[in-house]
């Protein structure tokens, strides 16, 4: 919620800031012992080679870490889609480290977790966690935030528009944000309309401005705060849940032609 880019580093990456909040949605994880290793694959598709994705990585990760740590059969189900700016691949690799940590026993405390977590991606390390925070420096710098969100709802647009994040990034020019995400969270949610920005909504929009009508549709159906997640291409709304009437009517509206959730 909200994503400040800031600046560009001399690493390549982007200085960040931005709110990470966990949500619902999940894609499906199992992780058996083995004679050797195994990767079975379901649900939506996952594009790449099977040694690419972060699942794989997390293994050989602390496999070279661990040489003695058995072969395991890898089970994935694909609920969240590819591109869509929610953190599927990043989750799956994290919760990876996870499951091989307990499952041999592997003594690791949760800042090793993250170490590793974040040799995966930038954005893994969050899923250690797993709690709301902010995240600084190029998304690794994480600390958590009271941010108690239990009376609203999120609905969940995805266009099944793929945003390239490279390409997101080489649209936007970075620089300093007046006012400061972490700050911004703290006032009511009806005033993050006016107050809190993704920087990458008006290049993506302009490349895609169905992602835009998306976001003035939550608004007119009554969404509190409504943005563009990430890079994209996904579109949340905020509602109240004291008052779903018309947020119903709005995933009517959608679900014939999108993917649509409701969570929270």
């Amino acid at each position: 919620m909200g994503l400040h880019v800031l600046a560009q580093r001399p690493d390549g990456y982007h200085e960040l800031e931005t709110v990470l909040f966990p949500l619902t949605i999940h894609d499906v994880l199992e992780v058996l012992p083995a004679d050797q290793w195994q990767w079975f694959q379901y649900g939506l598709p996952i594009a790449g080679l099977p040694n690419d994705n972060l699942v794989y990585r997390a293994w050989g990760l602390l496999q070279a870490e661990f040489p003695k740590m058995g072969m395991v059969a890898a089970h994935l189900y694909k609920h969240i889609p590819m591109g869509a700016g929610l953190g599927g691949g990043s989750s799956d690799g994290a919760f990876m480290l996870q499951a091989l940590n307990s499952l041999f026993s592997l003594g690791l405390n949760q800042e090793a977790l993250r170490e590793f977590a974040l040799r995966l991606g930038s954005d893994c390390p969050f899923f250690i966690l797993n709690k709301p925070c902010i995240a600084r420096g190029r998304g690794e710098i994480l600390t958590p935030v009271d941010l108690n969100l239990n009376p609203f709802q999120f609905v969940l647009v995805h266009p099944g528009i793929p945003v390239r994040t490279g390409w997101a990034y080489s649209a936007i020019e970075p620089k300093k944000s007046a006012d400061s995400v972490a700050e911004i969270i703290k006032e009511p949610i009806s005033s993050w309309r006016r107050l809190l920005f993704n920087d990458f909504e008006k290049p993506v929009f302009r490349a895609f401005p169905q992602l835009e009508k998306i976001k003035q549709d939550l608004y007119a159906y009554g969404a509190l705060y409504a943005s563009m997640t990430g890079s994209g291409s996904t579109i949340f709304g905020i509602f109240e849940k004291k008052n779903p009437g018309r947020q119903k009517q709005f995933v009517q509206s959608y679900r014939s032609s999108m993917s649509v959730d409701i969570l929270g």
